[in-house]
C-alpha cells in the first residue's frame, strides 16, 4: 500500500473547502462511494446467480466462464488507462462517462437475450468499470481537505466491508425472489435506478479536478496486454468443450511472444517518453518482483476457488441461491475481522509472518474443506463448511489488507503509483487467469454423458480436486512470500487503516491522485471479492 508520506497533501483542481456549511462535498462522497458500492457488489453478486443463468440460458461452461472472466480481464486491462484518463480530462468527467456506461452495460446484461450477448455485455460493463472506479478515490482527495479524509477513507472501508458480505446474499434473494418472472436479471437491473441517479446527482454536486501534469497514455500497451490475455485464456475456457484442438495450444504458445513483444515496446517507450502502461525498472526490485507474483498466483486461487464452489454447492449439491449465498457469510466475515487486525496489530509487531500465516491458514482451511467434503459427501450442511470458511477467511484476511504495502516497500516513491497500479492490474488478470482454469482443474475432472444420479457426485469430486490446486497454488505463494521484507513500512495511520485494513489500497496515487512527481496511478478492484 502506497505511503501516505508520498501523497500531496493537496490535490489538482479548485481549492477545497472545510467549511462545514458546505455540503456539497459530502453529497459528491455519498454518490462516488455508492458507485463503488455497486462495482463491488456486482462482482460478488453474479456468482451466486450463476447456476440460474445456466439453467435460463442453456450457456455452456465456457460462455459461463466468460460472464466471469470477461469483466475481470476487461477491467484489468482499463485500469491504469481510466486513471490516467481522469488525470487529463477531469475526474468527474471520466466518473460521469463510466457511470453511465456501466449502468447502460447492466441494463443490457439484465435484458440479454443469448449467453453471447450477455458475455458482451459483461465485457462492455468491466472497461466501463475501468472508467469509473479509478475516479472514485481521487475525488475524494479533491473534494476533502487532509484532516477530514481519515474519516471518509474509514466510511470507505466500511462500504467495502459491507459490499463484500451484502454482494452474495442480495444476489441470492434477487434469484430466489424471481421477481416479476425475471429470475436472474434483476441482479443486473437493480443497478439501472443507482446507476441513473448517480449520473444525475454526480453532475450536480461532484467537483471538476485534473492532475497538473499526467502521464500519457499508452494505448499500444493496452491493446497488447489484452491481445496476449486474449490468446491465453480463450483457449483454456473453449479447450475442455472442443476436445483440446491444435490451434488453442498454438494461441496458448503465441501469447507468450506477445507478452515479449510488449516487454520491449515498454521498455522502448519508457526510453522515449517517461510513460509506459508496465514501469519495467519496478521489477529490479526483488519485494516488488516477487510481490508480483504473488498477486499474480493469489488471483488465480481466487478465479478458481470462489467459481467452483458456486457450481459445487447450487449444482452439485442442489443447494438453492439462498443457501449457498447464506453459507458464504462467515467467509465474508472473517476475512473482514482479519484483515483489520492484521494491519492495525499484527503487522507491525510480526511483518511478514502475518502473510505467511494467513497463507497456512488458508492452506489448513481448504484441507479441511477436502475432508469434510469427502467425509459427509452430499449430505453435508451449511454449519459443516462453517468452520473451514471461516479459517479460510481468516487467512485471507491476514494476506489481502497487508500484501501491497510489503510489495510497495522497496519501491521509490516516484513510482508508487505505478506500482500499485500494476499490482491491481495483474491481480485481477490472475483472477481472470483462475477462471479460465476452472476448465482444466474443475471441469477436465467431471466425466462426460454423466447419469443424472452420478452429476451431484462427479460434482464433489471435481470440487475436491480442484481444491487440491489451489492449496498447491498458496503453497507456491507461502514460498514466494520469503522474498517479501521481513518488515513493511509502518505508515497506516487514522482512517487510512480502515480503508486499507478492508483490502484496499490507500488511493490518491492508486486511483489516479498524481504523485509529487506529476505521475499518474491507476486503481483496484477491493480485495474482498467472493
Amino acid at each position: 500500500m502506497t505511503s501516505s508520506s508520498s501523497l500531496p497533501s493537496t490535490a489538482s483542481g479548485p481549492a477545497v473547502s472545510s467549511d462545514p456549511s458546505d455540503r456539497r462535498r459530502w453529497f459528491a462522497l455519498a454518490i462516488v462511494m455508492t458507485a463503488a458500492f455497486m462495482d463491488l457488489v456486482d462482482v460478488t453478486i453474479v456468482n451466486i446467480a450463476i447456476p440460474s443463468i445456466r439453467e435460463d440460458t442453456g450457456a455452456s461452461f465456457s460462455s459461463i466462464q466468460w460472464i466471469t472472466a470477461g469483466y475481470s480481464l476487461a477491467f484489468a486491462a482499463g485500469l491504469i488507462t481510466g486513471g490516467r484518463l481522469g488525470d487529463i480530462y477531469g475526474r468527474k468527467r471520466l466518473f460521469l462517462i463510466g457511470i453511465g456506461g456501466f449502468t447502460l452495460a447492466s441494463a443490457l446484461c439484465g435484458f440479454a437475450a443469448s449467453p453471447e450477448m450477455l458475455v458482451a455485455s459483461r465485457i462492455l460493463q468491466g472497461g466501463t468499470a475501468a472508467l469509473m472506479v479509478p475516479q472514485v478515490l481521487s475525488i475524494v482527495h479533491a473534494t476533502f481537505p487532509a484532516h477530514e479524509r481519515g474519516k471518509v477513507f474509514g466510511l470507505f472501508g466500511a462500504i467495502v466491508g459491507l459490499g463484500a458480505v451484502l454482494g452474495p446474499l442480495l444476489g441470492a434473494l434477487l434469484t430466489e425472489w424471481n421477481i416479476a418472472g425475471l429470475e436472474w436479471r434483476p441482479i443486473f437491473l437493480i443497478n439501472l435506478p443507482v446507476g441513473i441517479a448517480g449520473l444525475i446527482l454526480g453532475r450536480k454536486f461532484i467537483t471538476e479536478s485534473k492532475a497538473p501534469k499526467a502521464l500519457r497514455l499508452d494505448l499500444v500497451g493496452v491493446a497488447l496486454v489484452t491481445l496476449g490475455m486474449l490468446m491465453l485464456i480463450y483457449p483454456l475456457t473453449r479447450g475442455h468443450e472442443l476436445g483440446w484442438p491444435l490451434w488453442g495450444h498454438v494461441s496458448m504458445v503465441g501469447s507468450l511472444l506477445v507478452f515479449l513483444f510488449l516487454v520491449l515496446f515498454e521498455r522502448a517507450k519508457a526510453r522515449r517518453d517517461g510513460s509506459p502502461l508496465v514501469e519495467l525498472s519496478l521489477f529490479r526490485v526483488k519485494s516488488f518482483a516477487a510481490g508480483i507474483a504473488v498477486q499474480l498466483t493469489f488471483g488465480i486461487g481466487l478465479g478458481i476457488f470462489f467459481l467452483v464452489w458456486t457450481l459445487y454447492m447450487q449444482m452439485g449439491l442442489g443447494w438453492s441461491a439462498l443457501r449457498a449465498g447464506t453459507t458464504g457469510i462467515p467467509f465474508s466475515i472473517a476475512v473482514s475481522l482479519a484483515a483489520g487486525i492484521s494491519v492495525q496489530k499484527l503487522v507491525p509487531r510480526f511483518g511478514r509472518k502475518v502473510l505467511q500465516t494467513g497463507a497456512l491458514l488458508m492452506i489448513a482451511g481448504l484441507l479441511l474443506y477436502i475432508w469434510e467434503s469427502g467425509r459427509y459427501g452430499m449430505g453435508i450442511t451449511s454449519w459443516q463448511m462453517a468452520l473451514p470458511l471461516v479459517v479460510m477467511g481468516l487467512g485471507m484476511g491476514l494476506i489481502v489488507a497487508p500484501l501491497t504495502d510489503a510489495v510497495l516497500s522497496g519501491v521509490p516513491k516516484e513510482h508508487s503509483g505505478s506500482a500499485s497500479g500494476l499490482i491491481n492490474t495483474v491481480q485481477q488478470m490472475g483472477n481472470a487467469l483462475g477462471l479460465g482454469l476452472v476448465s482444466v482443474v474443475f471441469l477436465g475432472a467431471i466425466g462426460d454423458r454423466l447419469a443424472p444420479q452420478e452429476v451431484g457426485p462427479a460434482f464433489a469430486e471435481a470440487f475436491r480436486h480442484s481444491l487440491w490446486w489451489v492449496a498447491g497454488v498458496l503453497a507456491v505463494i507461502f514460498l514466494v512470500m520469503f522474498a517479501l521484507p521481513a518488515r513493511s513500512r509502518q505508515h497506516v495511520e487514522g482512517g487510512d487503516a480502515a480503508v486499507e485494513a478492508a483490502g484496499v489500497t490507500d488511493a490518491a496515487d492508486t486511483m489516479g491522485v498524481e504523485d509529487p512527481a506529476g505521475g499518474s496511478g491507476s486503481a483496484k478492484e477491493p480485495a474482498l471479492t467472493p
